[in-house]
């Protein structure tokens, strides 16, 4: 293990660090706003382009291609440098917005999205790899966990901003807004970041490798949306889709053994750093997507809020990320222990999500509290993983060990919301007593990631030690 090999080779000041880091939020934000913001504004582009039933595609469109391409993009940062490819990925993501706002039909909107979600995965990954070429593994903690408080936020806003949107102009700012972000990145990331090299790409890229990762997870992902939904979990489709993914899994597993330069290093998930990291990640965004879907509902049906003020008051779980992220950072800055927080984090989920299971049907201001603990112990899981991996890794692999985790943690929360949703629609009981009992379901999956981030090693802390 050597993170040594992972730290930055020129030294960078606070003054050089933010200009650079605020530009990578402002490349980040519009593709994780993206995931959510659409939510809303469905309805309105049913009644424009097509058929309720059908929408849906939109977001699951977006979805399963910022999954399958998050892996690819880490490898080509990698090859090529992070700058250079965060740069292709902001232009893609920006044309594919364009053409989003312009479509004439439900077809022309999915196929945009699509793109766009094969772009924002590039600018997800990439985004969160470049900062550990910024900074300092002990300082990694501190900034990662800014990033950690804008994809919450983004994801509790989005739904609010997509309401306003719709309500006020037309569902197609919903994409043409990304415009001014988008180009603000793009200045700042050609000002501030500076390019670093990237590592020997003189053997050829490994895209068979993707191809194959990519319908394994495209698979995964609709076996997961469909069963119980559209489809039954034995019908021919479902069944189809998951033979299809274990082939292709295979496939992928066997080639990667055998090519020179392997898409994700199968010797990289042998890290028991990664490999715990990438569990714990799956597993915690899992428990998140448990509150950022459910719980909205529930003060919808049972305590009678509007779908913005209940929006509104999910953003309080951003005080606890806010709160417990930058706490953990100065923490692991002054004292380079990392190990204990992310199973403390966890503790922490499961004991927001028991509050939630009893308080949300109440609307009372226990449901803000409960929703502050779950934020802290959500901070104190996600990032630090991340931060956790970095450096333990050498520099030349950031970008893949970085965009596996990222991996694992979209894989994760796209299978949780699709699974308890499932058992939402299952339960068949009133509302409000449904998401009392998802919320029950997903406590325990937070304290099964709370076992296995409890199983980090050792070497964690003592890397953050040796980079002091």
């Amino acid at each position: 293990m050597s993170s040594l090999a992972a730290a930055p080779t020129d030294a960078r000041t606070p003054a050089d660090v933010r200009p650079a880091f605020a530009a990578l939020v402002l490349a980040m934000l519009p593709a994780v706003l993206d995931q959510t913001v659409l939510a809303t504004a469905l309805p309105t582009v049913a009644t424009d382009l097509g058929r309720l039933g059908d929408v849906s595609w939109l977001v699951t469109a977006y979805v399963v291609a910022a999954t399958a391409a998050t892996p690819l993009w880490g490898k080509l940062g990698d090859r090529n440098g992070r700058r250079p490819m965060l740069l292709a990925a902001l232009v893609g993501f920006l044309c594919a917005s364009a053409v989003c706002g312009l479509a004439q039909s439900l077809e022309q909107l999915i196929a945009a999205r699509a793109v766009q979600g094969l772009a924002a995965g590039g600018l997800m990954s990439l985004a969160m790899a470049s900062v550990g070429d910024l900074v300092a593994p002990r300082e990694r903690a501190r900034w990662q966990g800014r990033i950690s408080v804008v994809f919450a936020s983004a994801t509790v806003i989005g739904p609010v901003l997509g309401g306003v949107v719709v309500q006020h102009v037309s569902w197609r700012w919903v994409f043409y807004l990304n415009l001014p972000l988008g180009a603000g990145a793009l200045f700042g990331i050609r000002r501030w970041l500076r390019r670093t090299g990237g590592a020997d790409a003189s053997t050829p890229l490994d895209l068979p490798g993707a191809l194959q990762l990519g319908g394994a997870t495209v698979c995964a992902l609709l076996a997961c949306s469909w069963a119980g939904d559209r489809f039954g979990w034995l019908s021919l489709p479902v069944v189809a889709l998951a033979v299809g993914c274990l082939l292709l899994l295979a496939a992928f597993v066997r080639r990667e053994r055998r090519t020179a330069d392997p898409l994700v290093p199968l010797e990289l998930l042998a890290i028991p750093t990664v490999r715990i990291a990438a569990a714990g990640l799956f597993l915690a965004t899992a428990a998140l997507f448990s509150v950022t879907v459910f719980v909205p509902v529930g003060l919808q049906a049972s305590a009678g809020l509007s779908p913005t003020d209940a929006g509104l008051l999910l953003a309080a779980m951003t005080i606890g990320i806010t709160g417990a992220t930058l706490t953990a950072g100065r923490s692991i800055a002054r004292s380079g222990r990392l190990r204990r927080l992310p199973p403390l984090g966890c503790a922490l989920m499961a004991a927001g999500l028991a509050g939630l299971a009893l308080t949300v049907s109440s609307g009372s201001p226990l449901v803000v509290a409960a929703l502050v603990v779950f934020g802290a112990g959500f901070g104190l899981t996600s990032q630090l993983l991340v931060v956790a991996v970095q450096n333990g890794v050498a520099r030349e692999r950031i970008g893949i060990a970085t965009s596996t985790t990222s991996f694992f943690r979209a894989l994760g929360g796209a299978v949780g919301a699709a699974n308890l949703g499932t058992a939402f629609a299952a339960l068949h009981q009133p509302t409000d007593d449904a998401v009392r009992d998802v919320l029950l379901l997903a406590a325990p999956i937070a304290l099964l990631a709370g076992l296995v981030v409890l199983r980090l090693p050792a070497d964690v802390d003592r890397s953050l030690a040796v980079a002091q």
